[in-house]
């Protein structure tokens, strides 16, 4: 099992990720503990992941590298996606899986699947 993934973000951008990855995708923000917290970024869980975003100097955002996010509604985050002006991209190249890729609102690549379900 993994415990988290961890994405960078640039300094400063607490807000905004917060506003991407609590507000837009639903996930709850986590408190760092007090020994991490000073080095900035933040935290989130729900959906059965936790991924951490870290300040990192220079920041470069993961073009290519991404997470692969189970989601339980796929058609719901898409449309909430889009409606906030993010990029979705869906793709069928996965057998059994609904699928799509976009991006945070610094650059990292996310994916997002869901299992078709076979009746």
């Amino acid at each position: 099992m993994i415990h988290h993934a961890q994405l960078a973000c640039p300094a400063g951008s607490e807000a905004v990720s917060i506003a991407f990855y609590g507000d837009l995708l639903g996930l709850a923000v986590v408190p760092k503990p007090a020994a991490l917290a000073g080095r900035g970024g933040c935290w989130f869980r729900g959906h059965g992941i936790e991924l951490h975003l870290g300040v990192e100097a220079p920041f470069t955002p993961a073009r290519k590298a991404h997470p692969g996010l189970l989601w339980p509604d796929l058609p719901a985050l898409a449309a909430r996606l889009s409606a906030a002006g993010h990029q979705v991209t869906w793709s069928d190249e996965l057998p059994g899986y609904r699928r799509f890729h976009t991006f945070d609102p610094h650059g990292n690549r996310l994916e997002f699947l869901q299992p078709v379900v076979a009746f």
